[in-house]
């Protein structure tokens, strides 16, 4: 049973953590605008809420996340805000009848709200399932598995960064030197977290991988769920034949969300261990 003084931190918490989610929405902290879609750095204090509030208050601030995703879509929509807004989907894209009315109004919250709803559930099993994990003799060989694939997924995230940059001309470097720096990076980060994994608190790792989870939640949820529910009118919308939409998609999923998990995983890392030692991440397991 959670103590008074308990209950009052998790209180306090929940609702500094809803402020913090609906201050980023309404300012150029929360949504950064990328021509037809907005990548978000709110998933951050709603994964972090998720470890140390648990997946009920964890999913309630991704449900508010979501909110404020439906809320700015509707006052003030992009040329795919319908994706996110049942208001604007019902006045930006065809429909006969009521019950394609519904179905637009489904479609639109669906993708507005479940999500983020699941960015507040996942990263906290993940972060105790990792937790277990290095808990065993076998600590070694799960910690550098799961390390190696964090490293890989940064790497990646800075080769799609440094293409899209030359690519646009903005970094005078070839594509191979571009690789380069990527493995490089992808080695340093790798060496960098083994180290604080086996040398000094192994909840790092766990702090890394909940970050870039709950990041790629939003990410393949949101994206998945656009080219499933519309399809046609996103391609419209890019300018596009349908049947490249995937390619599209695979595209802004490795460098927007890998970005976002990038960035994700190291605040998450960084405020995790300040409140970790006030609160234990993770410690209300069972009672949340």
């Amino acid at each position: 049973m959670q103590s008074k003084n308990s209950k009052t931190y998790e209180l306090v918490l929940t609702a500094l953590f809803m402020a913090i989610i609906i201050a980023m929405a309404v300012t150029p902290l929360g949504y950064i605008p990328l021509v037809v879609i907005n990548a978000t750095t709110l998933h951050i204090p709603v994964i972090i809420g998720s470890l140390f509030l648990g997946p009920k208050k964890g999913g309630f601030l991704g449900g508010v996340f979501g909110v404020t995703s439906f809320v700015k879509s509707s006052l003030t929509p992009t040329p795919s805000a319908f994706a996110f807004s049942p208001v604007a989907a019902l006045t930006m894209l065809p429909h006969d009848g009521i019950g394609e009315a519904l179905l637009l109004v489904f479609k639109s919250t669906f993708i507005a709200i479940v999500p983020r709803i699941l960015i507040g559930v996942v990263p906290y099993f993940v972060f105790i399932g990792i937790k277990k994990a290095i808990a065993t003799d076998k600590k070694v060989i799960y910690g550098s598995i799961i390390n190696a694939v964090v490293s890989f997924i940064v790497g990646f995230g800075v080769f799609a960064f440094t293409n899209k940059m030359i690519t646009e001309g903005k970094f005078a470097i070839s594509t191979s030197t571009a690789k380069i720096l990527a493995v490089i990076i992808g080695i340093v980060v790798f060496v960098a977290i083994e180290f604080l994994f086996m040398k000094k608190d192994a909840k790092t790792l766990a702090f890394v991988t909940a970050g870039i989870t709950g990041a790629m939640t939003n990410t393949l949820l949101v994206m998945g769920s656009i080219y499933l529910f519309y399809k046609d009118p996103y391609a419209e919308v890019l300018q596009i034949d349908p049947s490249a939409l995937m390619a599209v998609i695979g595209g802004i999923i490795s460098f927007n969300g890998v970005i976002e998990a990038v960035v994700g995983a190291i605040i998450v890392y960084l405020v995790g261990i300040v409140l970790d030692k006030i609160h234990p991440a993770g410690a209300v397991a069972g009672k949340n």
